[in-house]
This record gives structure tokens, sequence and C-alpha cells, in this order.
């Protein structure tokens, strides 16, 4: 599979990939006591099945765990990829149930 570069779009509050005129993207809110909720994921129809959205969480993890943010995994994809790939429950939050 291809690897796309990501991009946190402050200005939007999404991490996202440019992928020719479509932007697969996870929308987040971050509020200032270092917590990061990660909304929802969002692949357009046209790059659904092709692992991407998995790629694009696998990064967005990466850079949340770079900038020493606590996780709130509101989305119900960046769960259960968290699930499948335990090595990552070290980020969300205490107290926060799975899903």
């Amino acid at each position: 599979m291809e690897e796309y570069t990501l991009t946190d779009n402050a200005e939007k509050n999404q991490y996202e990939f440019q992928i020719g005129k479509l932007t697969p993207k996870i929308e987040y809110i971050k509020n200032d006591e270092g917590e990061i909720y990660f909304m929802h994921t969002i692949v357009p129809f046209g790059l659904q099945g092709k692992g991407i959205g998995s790629q694009l969480t696998k990064k967005a993890l990466i850079d949340v765990k770079h900038k020493g943010l606590r996780l709130i995994p509101m989305c119900p994809f960046t769960a259960s990829y968290i699930m499948k790939h335990p090595e990552w429950k070290s980020l969300v939050m205490k107290g926060v149930p799975e899903k």
C-alpha cells in the first residue's frame, strides 16, 4: 500500500491525508489540559476498504504520542483500531472505558 503524508490541519481541527482531490481525515477536539478527543474518522467512499483509515489512525496516534497528549477515542473506528493494536492503549486517558 502507498504511504501517505499526515498533516495536522489545526485550523480545521483534523488530521488528514491529501489523496488527489480527496481528503481522508480524523476530526478532533484539543483542550488546554493536554487532551485530544478523536471525534470522527472519515474516509471518502472511493478510498474505503484500502487500509487508508488504519494508516491515518496509526500516523495520528504517533503524532499524539510525540506531542505527549492524552487520547479520548470518541470515534468507533479509533476505539476499534486501539482494541486491535493494544500497543496504543497507553495513550488513552485513564478512566476512559473500552468500547
